[in-house]
């Protein structure tokens, strides 16, 4: 998918929490995760979760796999 300025203000307003919790269980083949827009989504996943501030573990945990 295109990333829009759109997408890309509705990705940038996510916290890491629901940006995981999205890529891990939203339906596979989401438009969200292709192209252009899925490469800026794990792009911002990647820059939270090495984040000082992030508890990426504890968050992974909370989510779970479903």
């Amino acid at each position: 998918m295109d990333l829009t300025d759109e997408r890309r203000k509705q990705i940038d307003a996510m916290s890491y929490r629901t940006l995981l919790s999205r890529w891990r269980f939203d339906t596979a083949g989401d438009p969200w995760f292709q192209g252009e827009t899925g490469e800026y989504w794990k792009k911002c996943m990647a820059e939270l979760r090495d984040s000082p501030e992030t508890d990426h573990v504890a968050i992974s945990k909370e989510i779970g796999w479903g």
